[in-house]
Formats: C-alpha cells, structure tokens, sequence
C-alpha cells in the first residue's frame, strides 16, 4: 500500500552542483509531495573569501532549475520547506525570500505554517562554532562558549546585528517565543543544530585538546535538545554535523516520542531520508 505522504529531507548541500542535480532528478522521478531543506544551501564562507556573489546562486542556478522543475512538474510540483545554515550568509535572505514570493519555496527560518494538516516551522541559528562566519550564531542556553568555539559576537557578518541581541540573546530564549504556546504534536520543526548529546551531534573531535582542555564530542544545541524534551513535536529534521552517522551509525534518534532526523552526508554524496509522516518507523536513508 502507497503512503499517503511522501516527504523527502536533505540538508548540508553546500553549494555543490552534483548533489542539487541528483536532487532534482530524484524530484523528477519520485513527485514528492513536500521536500525539507535543513540548511548550508550554498558552502558560502569560502565563497565569500573567493569573491563568489552567492546571491546569483540562489536568484539564477536554483530560481531557475526551480521553475523548470514547476514548469514540468505542474501540480506535481512539491511543496519545498527551507532554511539557511551557519554556513549560508545572512545577507541572501532576501533572495530566499524572493524565491518565496515567486512561490517556489517557503522560506521557514523564525517561522510556524500550517500546510496539510501538520504545522512546519523553521530555525537556524547553531551554538557557537570554530568558524569565523557569525550570521547563524547565537548562544545556546547561556553565555558559555565551548572550548575552541568563537563568541558569537567576535569573528565576522554579513548583516548587521543588534549589539544587545549579540550579547545577551540565546538560542533557548528564541524558541521559547516561537513556540511556547503551541501544542506540537502535529509539528515539523526544520533546526539545522542538532540536539546536544544525541546520535545526531557527534563530531570527529575525539582526543583533541586546546591548551590542555579537551573538545567536547558532541557539538549540538542544549536548548534545541530541551526544546525537544519538553514539547515533543511529530519530528525535527537537522543538519551541520556531517560526519555523526558514520561515527554513531544512525541517522535517527529519538527523545520519548519525538522522532529526529540527521539529513546530512559525510563525503561527496546527497543523503536522502524518505518518509511518511504517520509511519516514522519506516523512514529510509539512500545515498545518491
């Protein structure tokens, strides 16, 4: 028997050709009826230092190929849930948006839709990183930074940022305005952090020290893990850490009934998990 919903999720892109090529051509293939994207469209801190102008990627390459793919697809066409990542400037928002207006894509970040009898909401800002890119940054559930990570108000923009908003803002805090009085039995949450110390969250770092203070292996968010804990939506779809499937063997994990997804790949690959809203036991992982 068909599934009634037939979703797809990736995350972490990057800006590469060949994983945005297999995922249109699997579009093409399967007519899903909702794609989510959990972040890192466009790889754009190198770009940046490179000269890329990373507004033409997401106005020319993706615009187009998006209209295409309506063109051929018509009321096929899915619906396309997306975020931007902490390595995606913040400066494309507004080309995110255009696309939105143009009715390509829904861009989720900061927001809660209800389409299809399930509400899909969007966040991404991650917990303070080593990378020197502080669109997406924010504190996660206090001031405390991890050992090798950069304060969110140190390294660099592409926007302007409230100073009060830099220095005193959290991740926690974020979410509880977005979704303190909802009921989210029915949500789809797109957050391209992880939850901390999950199956989701492990990164390489094993061993490794700075000035004698060893890194913590799990790199995900506390407050995006209690957010979990406590509201307990349908599902949350994550990305950023590329490498924590192959090291913790799964891409899903659970807190009481929450289901949670890992959409991102560890090399060259696109990973696609496939899946069925109402049957969260059969979702699959293929890697194209």
């Amino acid at each position: 028997m068909q599934n009634k919903y037939r979703f797809i999720a990736v995350s972490d892109l990057h800006g590469k050709i060949p994983r945005y090529e297999k995922l249109f051509s699997l579009i093409r293939e399967e007519r899903p009826e909702a794609v989510f994207i959990a972040g890192d469209l466009t790889g754009g801190y190198y770009r940046i230092l490179m000269g890329e102008i990373l507004e033409d990627f997401i106005l020319i390459y993706l615009r187009d190929n998006l209209l295409r793919l309506r063109q051929e697809l018509q009321a096929d066409y899915p619906a396309i849930f997306v975020i931007l990542g902490n390595d995606d400037p913040r400066l494309l928002e507004e080309a995110m948006q255009q696309l939105e207006q143009e009715d390509l894509w829904h861009y989720m970040h900061n927001r809660r839709l209800k389409w299809s009898g399930f509400q899909i909401s969007g966040y991404s800002f991650v917990p303070p990183t080593p990378f020197q890119m502080k669109d997406w940054e924010k504190y996660d559930v206090s001031r405390y930074v991890d050992v090798g990570a950069i304060a969110p108000d140190a390294g660099f923009r592409t926007i302007d940022a409230d100073p009060l908003e830099l220095e005193w803002g959290t991740i926690q805090r974020d979410l509880e305005l977005i979704y303190d009085d909802f009921d989210l039995s029915s949500d789809i949450c797109l957050f391209h952090s992880p939850p901390y110390k999950t199956l989701l969250d492990r990164a390489a770092l094993d061993g490794k020290m700075i000035d004698y203070a060893p890194l913590d292996v799990h790199v995900g968010s506390i407050a995006i893990k209690n957010f979990i804990t406590r509201k307990q939506p349908l599902l949350t779809i994550h990305g950023h850490v590329h490498e924590s499937t192959r090291l913790t063997r799964s891409w899903q994990d659970k807190i009481s009934a929450a289901t949670m997804f890992n959409a991102s790949h560890d090399s060259k690959e696109l990973a696609v998990i496939r899946f069925d809203p109402g049957e969260l036991k059969a979702a699959k992982r293929r890697l194209l």
